[in-house]
């Protein structure tokens, strides 16, 4: 039984998140859907990461075993032309071996956050990016950040719904960067908890409004409290943007 290594790119607004719903639409749910109608069976399609509600990815990466053994071209394309009209696209399909698993044989997954800060109103990015009207020090924002990296433990942003069994995670890259009115947040770990990058975003927002300095972030951080948290961003501006094996 032949097993595929899927690489995905998709738009998260209309899904209720990657995992399985009883009855809400799904990425996980779309893509199962497109391999039935490929295959005849119910199959299990394993993501890398379970983005929320509203997250999308440019590089979400899922596996799949199947019975019949397609060239991968062929499989491509053909849950393409299932998922159709789903704003969910596979770029690329490969057959791995028995051991890769998407979740856990991952070794970095990386995560952009979009955020507009500008007073207009939002065009075409509404739904891609949040829009913050006041001015962001993004200096400020950067220089926070890296009270962050490394090896921590961060319940206080941590969903409080979290299902880790750990709130140590270790954060290997968290970068504030400004191209013009967008500010775009870049980071990587082995793993994040359930809400962290976008509690982590909220809060940096606060420091680049002059709301909190960096050593409030570092307090709240060492607070190991759920309430010490900022602000949690919107999914709009999040992308799982790549995963490395």
């Amino acid at each position: 039984m032949p097993r595929y290594k899927l690489t995905i790119e998709y738009d998260g607004a209309p899904f209720f998140g990657w995992q399985v719903q009883d009855t809400l639409p799904s990425v996980q749910g779309a893509l199962e859907a497109a391999v039935k109608a490929m295959t005849g069976a119910d199959l299990r399609v394993h993501g890398a990461g379970r983005t929320d509600a509203g997250v999308h990815a440019r590089g979400q990466v899922a596996h799949v075993d199947i019975d019949k053994q397609f060239p991968p071209g062929r499989f491509r394309d053909g849950l393409n032309a299932h998922l159709r009209p789903h704003p969910i696209a596979v770029l690329e399909a490969e057959i791995v071996l028995d051991a890769f698993e998407a979740r856990f044989s991952a070794v970095k997954r990386h995560y952009r956050y979009r955020i507009v800060n500008t007073r207009a109103n939002l065009a075409l990015d509404i739904g891609h990016a949040w829009r913050v009207p006041r001015r962001l020090d993004a200096d400020a924002m950067h220089a926070a950040a890296q009270r962050l990296l490394g090896k921590h433990d961060f319940t206080t942003f941590r969903d409080t719904e979290c299902q880790a069994k750990s709130p140590e995670k270790t954060l290997d890259q968290l970068d504030v960067l400004r191209d013009g009115r967008e500010i775009t947040i870049v980071t990587s770990a082995r793993s994040f908890l359930h809400s962290q990058v976008r509690s982590m975003v909220g809060s940096l927002v606060w420091v680049g409004e002059g709301r909190w300095t960096a050593d409030d972030l570092s307090a709240a951080l060492e607070a190991r409290n759920r309430t010490a948290c900022g602000i949690v961003a919107p999914p709009d501006g999040l992308y799982l943007m790549k995963v490395d094996y």
